[in-house]
């Protein structure tokens, strides 16, 4: 009797840990988790409403003390998968992608986080003069993601690159923005992370209730 009531209320003595969450899953398991300290943990879903004639969207990630790391997925408020980023200590690292409703690539961006912990940052930069062969570029760090690396932007409906945009730690080259003459639109292959989420999210609802401790 004793040990069935101690396994019956250890998920319990599991949420006790947090100050406030939400639950899903039929109550098993908790998102939105705020720690004692007010610090944002674990797996998040933020809400973003309409603003300033912006259309409101939803965010699916992982915070870590409050900072966004690793892969974010962005979808309207209709459920379409409509980006996804990825995060370093909080900042935009690595390659962003933007969809349109059906699917198609519409921008990808580049970008490099500085580590804000650090007044300073150290950043492999590619010698454009030798192929493969970098150097460390030493950047007072301000707090931010920089721009780095090739920024592509596509037609509308499939169309391929129509602008390229390159980047060297925010700054952006010189003869670098190539505009390209719009291509007849055409079928493109979709990026794998939208056939996945196609296949396997797309229609899902995540239902969930506060757990707000008092």
């Amino acid at each position: 009797m004793i040990k069935t009531l101690i396994l019956s209320l250890f998920p319990f003595l599991g949420f006790s840990q947090w100050k406030d969450y939400k639950l899903i899953n039929g109550e098993k398991d908790t998102i939105n988790r705020l720690d004692r300290n007010d610090k944002k943990q674990g797996e998040w879903v933020v809400h973003n409403d309409n603003l300033r004639g912006e259309p409101g969207y939803e965010e699916e990630g992982i915070f870590d003390n409050s900072r966004k790391e690793g892969e974010w997925r962005l979808f309207n408020l209709s459920g379409d998968l409509i980006g996804i980023e990825h995060y370093r200590w909080g900042y935009k690292d690595g390659i962003s992608q933007y969809f349109n409703t059906r699917g198609d690539l519409r921008a990808e961006q580049s970008w490099k986080a500085l580590n804000p912990d650090k007044i300073y940052d150290t950043i492999q930069v590619e010698d454009v003069d030798k192929l493969n062969s970098f150097h460390e570029v030493i950047v007072k760090n301000e707090g931010a993601s920089l721009k780095h690396g090739a920024w592509k932007f596509y037609g509308p409906e499939g169309g391929g690159i129509i602008r390229t945009e390159n980047y060297v730690l925010g700054k952006l080259e010189a003869g670098s923005n190539t505009a390209v003459a719009p291509a007849t639109p055409k079928a493109v292959a979709k990026p794998k992370e939208v056939l996945d989420f196609e296949k396997k999210k797309k229609g899902r609802k995540i239902r969930y209730q506060d757990g707000t401790t008092n």
